[in-house]
């Protein structure tokens, strides 16, 4: 049986009558399908929109107005780090694989992007790329881009693989892109960026979505940076989310509201995004499509999320409802939760149950704190080379045997033989037939040339046998130096230990003495014990035993 769940995390706000237990608790795990129920809680978390990431072990919560993330282990039920950052994260995403180690990518106050290996602790950190504050954080299907809105209202298209690199080109070489910077700017907008959505399947058809407060919705061709249809409300969406087929998206609106877009339009087969005749001119959703709450509720919408099987949409409001609608009869269905605080992010997890499904290769157990100093100083080195530091280190568990790429039909001889599982067949035979050339020749007769080659290799070999003995004559001579200055160190260490045990005993003696002396004097004894002298002739019997074995210690 499948199981269907998601994550929901709120805003904590100031309200008398709440209680403190339900105040404290800010992220919720709760089952969506077959039975919709809470399965647990993480407490001490108020996250605002575009605020949460999630993976198969682990949960990222950036902090309302605070430069911090909490990091939730979700295998032990408990909050696992607290880590801080210079500046206040105002959105997050996670680019990498649900089952896996991925870079979680923060959005901050200032502008920048920072990227954060969490299997490595490794942190890269841009320039200031936007005006003002980054707003909403998008990864693409394939790991491949980030785009990042920001309230100034533009767009920035980002390539990971670049942004990860050790080899970044210097600011001081002309004609080449500064390093860590965007690949584009989208600049269509007229206000603030509320939202961004990448669609789900990869290819050339493949698109983005972006929501601003200029009451618009534009569908995006992020890779040439041009648009590609425009859509126009009556006010400003808040949120978004789209289909798993990318064949329509929803936006919620601060009433309360939900207007669905039909990406297909009716009898006619092809997308409407890419229809030429279509993407000139924009368009109004019909008002038929704009679903309301029933009754007289009118939360804003502050996040959406559409089912795996696209049949119900769930949608968190501002008085910490969760609702549910049902996206065939375009309707509203029922209440789902109520978390009393407002539910600022919705996240879908992939569902599990299915009899088929794959083994991940990797498990992050625990997160590794991002250092300082493993980040990539931009511009800091003139070589382009830039190599692996010597302190990069992965820490994750590999689950399975790791797959090794299937060798494409261009592929030189080295990659061949590196992704084989043993030995390629077309080595194998240059192999032995390297091998029986070599015997035809040594068989035959031998040659003027073969005679010289002959002489040169003894010489080689000759000269090569004088340096392998003088190398082992000074090995030897060595590990002799290294044994004697080890015995005579073990030798000063005995010395030092017997002279420190000789002034010991000496000075307990002395203080014993003069512990009696003072007794006769004071009357508390008549005489000293008769014992006295042949516990002091013993005595001194032991230091003479002592220095006879240092005397013999010196002597070795």
């Amino acid at each position: 049986m499948l199981t269907e769940s998601f994550i929901a995390s709120t805003r904590t706000v100031e309200r008398k009558a709440q209680a403190t237990a339900t105040k404290d608790i800010g992220i919720h795990l709760h089952d969506l399908q077959p039975i919709p129920s809470l399965k647990t809680s993480f407490k001490k978390s108020t996250t605002q929109p575009n605020c949460l990431a999630v993976s198969a072990t682990h949960i990222f919560a950036a902090q309302a107005d605070k430069s911090v993330i909490h990091v939730y282990n979700r295998d032990r039920g408990n909050q696992e780090a607290v880590v801080p950052f210079p500046e206040n994260i105002t959105c997050l995403a996670l680019a990498g694989p649900y089952h896996g180690a991925g870079t979680l990518v923060l959005g901050t106050q200032g502008g920048r992007l920072v990227l954060w290996e969490l299997a490595t602790g490794r942190q890269i950190s841009t320039a200031q790329s936007h005006l003002q504050s980054v707003t909403c954080l998008a990864v693409d299907p394939t790991f491949n881009f980030i785009l990042s809105g920001s309230l100034d209202s533009n767009l920035q298209l980002w390539s990971v693989p670049s942004l990860l690199s050790f080899s970044q080109t210097s600011q001081n070489d002309p004609g080449q892109p500064l390093p860590l910077s965007p690949l584009r700017t989208l600049t269509n907008h007229r206000a603030a960026i509320n939202a961004l959505l990448f669609a789900h399947i990869p290819g050339q058809t493949s698109f983005a979505v972006s929501a601003a407060n200029d009451q618009t919705c534009v569908v995006w061709d992020y890779v040439n940076g041009t648009v590609l249809h425009t859509y126009l409300f009556s006010d400003n969406p808040i949120c978004l989310a789209l289909d798993p087929a990318d064949r329509a998206a929803y936006t919620g609106f601060a009433d309360g509201s939900i207007q669905f877009i039909n990406f297909y339009k009716p009898n006619h087969p092809l997308h409407g995004n890419f229809d030429p005749s279509q993407q000139a001119t924009p368009t109004q959703p019909s008002p038929s499509d704009r679903w309301h709450l029933p009754g007289s509720l009118s939360a804003p919408v502050y996040s959406l999320q559409v089912s795996y099987d696209s049949t119900t949409l769930l949608s968190g409001h501002g008085d910490g409802k969760v609702h549910t609608w049902n996206i065939a009869k375009s309707l509203y269905s029922a209440q789902l939760a109520d978390f009393t605080l407002p539910v600022t992010n919705l996240l879908m997890l992939p569902p599990t149950g299915f009899p088929t499904a794959p083994t991940p290769n990797l498990k992050l157990h625990n997160v590794v704190k991002p250092r300082y100093e493993s980040s990539h100083n931009v511009g800091t080195s003139s070589n382009s080379d830039a190599t692996i530091p010597i302190n990069y280190n992965f820490t994750a568990q590999l689950l399975s045997t790791l797959p090794l790429p299937d060798p494409c039909p261009e592929a030189s001889d080295l990659d061949t033989a590196l992704t084989h599982p043993s030995f390629p067949d077309s080595m194998l035979e240059e192999g032995m037939a390297e091998l029986a050339a070599m015997n035809d020749r040594s068989s035959g007769p031998l040659g003027a040339d073969d005679h010289n080659e002959a002489d040169t290799l003894r010489t080689e070999n000759q000269h090569l046998k004088t340096q392998l003995d003088d190398a082992l004559r000074r090995q030897r001579e060595a590990i002799a130096e290294v044994l004697e200055y080890d015995k005579q160190s073990l030798r000063r260490r005995e010395e030092e230990s017997v002279k420190r045990a000789r002034k010991k005993r000496r000075r307990i003696r002395k203080m014993e003495m003069e512990e009696r002396r003072r007794k006769v004097v004071m009357g508390e004894i008549v005489e000293m014990d008769k014992g006295d002298g042949a516990q002091g002739a013993e005595e001194e019997m032991d230091d003479d035993d002592l220095s006879s074995d240092t005397d013999e210690l010196s002597s070795d």
